[in-house]
């Protein structure tokens, strides 16, 4: 009789008798569906012809598990996300594991199992996928990349450079939640209170917000680097003043309490289940209320808005009435925080 083993060894990634043990054990087990199960090494999909939109990500976090997620979860909602903002509607995924010698089988499971879930919360299947071992040292535990293809809606531009002047910025809850949390999580710093990671699948609040109008100009999440850099790709792009509000973010007491003490400013700090929308400001409202019927929205705010001031910079107004300059992050904030 075969000997299970609990943790993944080099012979796992030689492609033999362990490989396909462990891609039936463990990969077929959770990700199972009619196309995966075809076994070609290119997934065969049957899409109308549509514009397409495709997407790759990795991802490396440290540590894998923390309060809201993990490593797998955030893999899929990652590279969900990605395409949900371009205006796509996510319908593959394809991943890939990097896997270090010795890791726990166990954990893999519970890893992989989650990235099931997801994909079906999502509405997505995860239809191809490679495994790679390395010799132990050589990776911190697992990575994962994974890669979508989502069809892009009809009647929809959502583009990075078309941020227009009036235009009213929106966010779709707190800011700064994922990033603080695997920071305090990672150095055991011990804050009271809930910080939790705002990891999640967007697709479904984008829907909402498409539905009721589909004229939005630019939808981005704001993963690394925060609020800060995706408005300072906006401006740069759409060559556009950003104006925002500090007594208008959200932000949860935790993580401002947190950012305090350890010296961050929220508006860098990375999420992973937020964006930005930038809406004409006659359709602002509707958007709004049709944001806040969503889960992923209810704490949806209006932030600031795309001013004529000069320097097509981005600026935030301050509680004490003074205006500061909001730069691109540089350096080193907070590595592998996804």
């Amino acid at each position: 009789m075969e000997e299970k083993m609990s943790t993944i060894t080099l012979s796992h990634g030689s492609g033999g008798t362990q490989t396909n043990q462990l891609i039936n054990d463990v990969f077929f087990k959770y990700f199972s569906n009619d196309i995966l199960n075809q076994m070609n090494d290119a997934a065969h999909l049957a899409i109308d012809f549509k514009k397409l939109a495709f997407t790759t990500d990795s991802f490396v976090v440290n540590p894998l598990f923390f309060k809201g997620g993990n490593i797998g979860k955030l893999a899929v909602c990652g590279t969900v996300n990605d395409l949900a903002v371009s205006g796509a509607k996510p319908l593959y995924l394809t991943c890939a594991f990097i896997i270090e010698e010795g890791f726990a089988m166990d954990d893999l499971k519970i890893i992989v199992k989650t990235m099931a879930e997801e994909a079906e919360n999502s509405g997505v299947k995860i239809v191809a996928g490679d495994t790679k071992v390395v010799e132990k040292g050589n990776v911190d535990g697992v990575y994962i990349n994974t890669s979508g293809i989502g069809v892009i809606y009809e009647n929809v531009n959502i583009n990075c450079a078309n941020a227009k002047l009036g235009d009213v910025i929106i966010v779709n809850g707190t800011i700064g939640d994922h990033g603080m949390t695997i920071l305090c999580e990672r150095n055991n710093f011990g804050f009271e209170g809930d910080l939790s990671s705002d990891c999640a699948s967007l697709n479904t609040l984008v829907d909402c917000m498409l539905e009721v109008y589909d004229g939005i100009h630019v939808i981005r999440d704001a993963t690394r680097g925060g609020i800060a850099a995706v408005l300072n790709e906006i401006s740069d792009f759409s060559n556009v003043t950003i104006a925002i509000e500090e007594n208008l973010l959200p932000i949860k007491e935790e993580v401002k309490g947190a950012a305090e003490m350890l010296g961050f400013d929220p508006l860098y700090i990375a999420n992973e289940g937020k964006l930005c929308a930038f809406v004409p400001e006659a359709q602002a409202e509707q958007v709004l209320f049709a944001m806040r019927t969503h889960p992923l929205g209810t704490n949806a705010s209006i932030i600031g808005r795309v001013t004529d001031e000069l320097g097509k910079k981005v600026y935030l107004n301050t509680v004490v009435g003074g205006k500061r300059l909001v730069d691109m992050p540089s350096g080193i904030l907070l590595p592998r925080i996804c």
